[in-house]
């Protein structure tokens, strides 16, 4: 009986700190600040043992959701230009939006769902979340799956 392999999202927080050292430890040998996996260990405060052990399950969000299509959630004020200025975020971080379904406005806030092919984006999905969150007129924006 083979056992079924399910993968969950979980704050970097809430993770044991080995699973978090291991990411890290990843990064530095894609980025090349380590050639070694000897090298990234020592680096990340990690043995080469729990490496080999976790390496092959934990990848970074951001990691996991390359060249993939992304669905963001958002609570928009109903205001003009709100949408518009969500909209020129995607555009200014190289993402490809999909499809756009918005609300009609109730106590003058409107849901949208945003959906968007991600693997060009500049930013990170991370940055990018900060910077639509701070738009004038933004009270919330997430990731609703991916």
């Amino acid at each position: 009986m083979s056992r079924e392999i399910k993968y969950y999202i979980v704050a970097a927080d809430a993770l044991p700190e080995i699973f978090v050292k291991v990411a890290e430890a990843k990064r530095m040998m894609q980025t090349g600040e380590a050639a070694t996996v000897g090298a990234a260990t020592r680096m990340s405060g990690i043995s080469r043992s729990a490496f080999y052990k976790y390496k092959d399950s934990v990848q970074p969000f951001n990691d996991m959701k390359a060249e993939h299509i992304i669905t963001f959630y958002g609570m928009l004020k109903d205001a003009p230009g709100v949408l518009s200025r969500v909209l020129s975020e995607f555009a200014g971080a190289g993402a490809n939006i999909l499809t756009i379904n918005q609300s009609i406005p109730t106590n003058g806030c409107a849901a949208v769902t945003i959906s968007a092919e991600t693997s060009d984006m500049e930013l990170t999905l991370e940055a990018f979340l900060e910077k639509a969150a701070s738009i004038e007129g933004v009270v919330r924006f997430e990731i609703l799956a991916g």
